[in-house]
């Protein structure tokens, strides 16, 4: 079992009371496939799987004068509109497509994903 995997079954452990022995398994995830789409559709949908993408998770917004913005200095405190323990939005190319929670493991943080976007709710979202 990896690290994700044993902080994952220990924080499942922790919340739900489960017992320590089972262990976490990833989830499969079917392959996006459209059964109508042609051999050439699909050739054309394969050309841009490799393409990089950026994906960003916020925190949180604020809006602040250029004058206070000017008087920040180390040890400054900038209020987010969030409150602490609200979910973090998944950005992909500054498109929301998740919420999630922030994760640490080997001092290395993470974020696991606790609402996806639908597509048609993104579709929604452009219009």
């Amino acid at each position: 079992m990896d690290d994700w995997e044993a902080a994952l079954a220990e924080q499942a452990a922790l919340e739900g009371g489960e017992g320590e022995n089972e262990s976490v398994k990833a989830a499969e995830l079917d392959e996006l496939k459209d059964e109508s789409a042609s051999s050439e559709e699909s050739g054309r949908l394969d050309a841009i799987l490799d393409i990089p993408v950026t994906i960003s998770m916020e925190v949180g917004r604020s809006q602040i004068s250029i004058r206070n913005l000017l008087q920040l200095n180390q040890g400054s405190v900038v209020e987010l509109e969030r409150i602490a323990g609200e979910p973090l939005d998944v950005l992909v190319n500054g498109t929301l497509i998740a919420h999630g929670e922030v994760v640490v493991v080997n001092d290395k943080f993470g974020i696991r994903l606790t609402d996806v976007i639908s597509q048609i709710e993104r579709i929604r979202k452009l219009k």
